[in-house]
């Protein structure tokens, strides 16, 4: 089993390290998350919780790590949490099952 919070402290620790190496790269990333997250018409939770959606879809564990934890940091409770992991397997079907799984264990490893 992964364990999420590490993979998550683990992440961002890397992300850091490749931020010093392609700069330019990172920092336009990183004002582009910040500026996409930043709440508008759509809060910024909502905002996590579709992009958690999308990082359950792709099956992307780094994603799910980064977006379970910005999602509850934003406010989202776990019921709002468990219902976009409804919804990415209904638009990802039966690999976003296994993966809405992996987004359940990072939620409750978060909320530990």
């Amino acid at each position: 089993m992964k364990n999420y919070v590490k993979h998550y402290e683990f992440i961002a620790n890397a992300m850091e390290e490749l931020g010093g190496k392609i700069p330019n790269t990172m920092t336009s990333f990183g004002e582009l998350h910040e500026k996409t997250i930043t709440q508008g018409v759509l809060s910024s939770k909502v905002k996590e919780l579709i992009a958690l959606g999308i990082a359950i879809t792709v099956r992307c564990d780094g994603c799910i790590a980064f977006h379970v934890h910005d999602a509850l940091k934003a406010g989202a409770t776990n019921e709002e949490i468990m219902e976009t992991i409804g919804v990415a397997i209904l638009m990802g079907g039966g690999p976003s099952v296994v993966y809405g799984c992996e987004a359940m264990e990072a939620l409750k490893q978060f909320n530990a």
